[in-house]
């Protein structure tokens, strides 16, 4: 595996994800894709820990699902066939994280894409859900049709968030604009974790 470090959204998500998570914890993947997030956050938890893990295509949960039973995990993670804006009906909360990664699947359709609506109420769902301390990430990507909408109404939502509640932190690659990833991590205030 290649070393990516400050180079990847995905990996600093990841890194600052896993301060917030401890074992026997819950989390949320709310876009599970192939797998990579839901897998990340099962071993996190640990084997008393819970992953919600929600996607809308039968293909992503496929694929998350045989990277579980690869790996021993399938007793950690409940596998959604649901939008994320749906993940009250499911999670009881708190949960420790909230990991988004947004835009289409990789291998799949890339007609079918995260949109601006469903992901700002997704995200706003999960910062009720989280207990203080608790972080969200949302990597954003602007590469496909309503990308750019999608990321300008999550700065938007993001940059609304009442300060003494909400700690919010932006990473965009200064040397790649609008070929790289924004990351949007939020954490809700009241301890350290």
């Amino acid at each position: 595996m290649a070393f990516k470090g400050l180079g990847s959204a995905v990996y600093l998500a990841q890194m600052l994800i896993s301060e917030s998570v401890k074992d026997g914890g819950t989390a949320i993947d709310a876009t599970a894709g192939n797998g990579n997030d839901t897998l990340f956050l099962a071993r996190l938890v640990g084997p008393h820990g819970k992953v919600y893990a929600f996607d809308i295509q039968a293909l992503a949960l496929q694929k998350t699902q045989l990277q579980l039973a690869k790996y021993g995990y399938k007793d950690r993670v409940e596998l959604l066939q649901a939008g994320h804006e749906e993940m009250e009906k499911f999670v009881p909360g708190p949960v420790d994280a909230a990991i988004f990664n947004l835009g289409y699947l990789p291998g799949g359709d890339h007609r079918v894409t995260s949109s601006a609506c469903t992901t700002v109420r997704a995200v706003q769902t999960a910062l009720n859900l989280l207990r203080p301390g608790g972080r969200a990430s949302i990597v954003v990507y602007t590469g496909h049709p309503g990308g750019n909408e999608e990321c300008h109404r999550l700065e938007e939502m993001a940059s609304a968030l009442d300060g003494r509640q909400f700690h919010v932190l932006k990473i965009d690659f200064l040397n790649r604009s609008g070929r790289a990833p924004v990351l949007i991590v939020i954490e809700k205030a009241g301890i350290t974790p």
